[in-house]
């Protein structure tokens, strides 16, 4: 029979899923496997946990959640822990199959395991972390609209969100390896407990996803008003908390918008509706921007080559982690990111502005600090955000956010800095 191997990678669902389509059309059965790249479980260049504790429990529920739902169909999922390269290649031979299917990935790391495995492999890549695929977009890459606004209104105008595809009934795997998944002891962290003034109690899944979106869309109508809500600091529902689902591809943006568009059908449209697509589309933006910038999204000057001298104080940079800066707004929200693996988007962007602007310390330190400890951390979301913070990516002025104005616009009554610094 012909066997094709599914790679799992950021898109942790049967539904929507291309690259599954793809490959139960092309081929008889299939090899569903997950690996745990040995890169993202080591510290950085400046002592990160590259993956922490927070995204590995997340991650791990949502491939015990994929794991059940391919038993439920039929299939299973291998799960491994070390190279990609090596681990695919002996999959490969172990089960006389030549041809490997997966999502495609848009930034150097991950494109160059990619290459590797052309070498020895067929693969063949999918745009499937995608809202628009690149063959709707009405430019090319390398000329895409620089700036956000000129992006989204060409996009808006010429192109169209394709619709979202169904779970497949049965996928027919030959036997396959029993994996086991690990555990948060396993990777050598600590089992924690869920802080009580979380935002959420996230936990990974596709099912979960499906969970969150039933409850913000359907069973709150909480849609409605996220445009006067999405700048909240406390609670559940000042906006969508889409992004760690989003992150691990246990939903994908394309199912989003269809069922924002059905809300608008059946429910209302209004400018919330419309702003919940707007921020889907700056997530998209970013795809883009790493899609055409490479490896600049990740250097010191950013996609422009802005001339900028960073320094790096290890002292200053723990006093910004710990949340002991001084500035109770700065530091309400670095202890929560701390204790919960979250921050809202108001609280990132202060945050990220006073590091860069206040502190002088190097953009890329913070980047990588929300790399660590962000549960719904996105390559191409952090860096992205962190350029355009620094005044080094796609709009290059600096944004200099006055922390204590801006405490005093969206906590005024301290409720959210009571909270974390009591």
């Amino acid at each position: 029979m012909k066997k094709v191997i599914l790679w799992f990678r950021t898109d942790l669902r049967l539904s929507d899923n291309l690259v599954l389509q793809a490959a139960l059309k092309d081929y008889e059965e299939i090899i569903p496997v997950y690996i745990f790249d040995e890169q993202w479980l080591r510290k950085d260049q400046w002592g990160f946990d590259r993956t922490g504790p927070y995204r590995m429990q997340f991650l791990l529920e949502s491939l015990k959640d994929l794991k059940e739902h391919l038993q439920e169909v039929g299939s299973d999922l291998i799960i491994k822990k070390g190279d990609p390269v090596t681990i695919l290649k002996s999959i490969s031979e172990k089960y006389d199959c030549e041809t490997i299917y997966a999502s495609k990935e848009y930034t150097s790391e991950e494109i160059a395991v990619e290459n590797k495995l052309l070498v020895n492999i067929e693969l063949r890549l999918f745009h499937n972390n995608l809202m628009i695929h690149p063959d709707d977009v009405k430019f090319d890459i390398k000329r895409m609209p620089e700036v956000f606004t000129a992006f989204r209104k060409k996009v808006e105008r010429y192109s169209e969100v394709r619709i979202p595809i169904k779970s497949p009934k049965s996928i027919r795997s030959p036997f396959l390896e029993t994996t086991v998944l690990p555990t948060l002891i396993g990777f050598g962290f600590e089992q924690f407990e869920q802080d009580k003034r979380a935002v959420l109690p996230f936990k990974g899944g596709s099912l979960e996803a499906w969970n969150r979106l039933d409850h913000y869309f359907w069973d709150t109508e909480k849609l409605s008003v996220y445009k006067e809500t999405r700048n909240g600091l406390v609670g559940a529902d000042y906006s969508s908390k889409f992004s760690p689902w989003l992150a691990h591809g246990c939903i994908s943006a394309r199912a989003i918008y269809d069922e924002v568009e059905k809300y608008e059908e059946e429910v209302e449209k209004n400018d919330s509706t419309y702003w919940l697509k707007f921020e889907l589309l700056w997530r998209e933006f970013f795809k883009y921007t790493a899609m055409r910038y490479g490896t600049k999204i990740f250097q010191a000057n950013g996609i422009k080559n802005k001339n900028k001298k960073w320094g790096y104080r290890p002292r200053a940079m723990q006093k910004w982690i710990n949340g002991e800066t001084g500035d109770d707004f700065v530091d309400a929200n670095m202890i929560e990111l701390k204790n919960t693996g979250f921050m809202s988007n108001r609280g990132r962007q202060n945050v990220a502005s006073y590091l860069v602007h206040k502190l002088n310390l190097d953009w890329r330190a913070g980047a990588a600090w929300f790399e660590s400890m962000l549960v719904d951390y996105d390559v191409t979301s952090n860096y992205g955000n962190w350029i355009y913070a620094a005044g080094v990516g796609n709009d290059p002025r600096d944004r200099v956010f006055n922390t204590q104005k801006q405490a005093g616009m969206y906590d005024k009554s301290k409720t959210y800095r009571k909270l974390w610094l009591r």
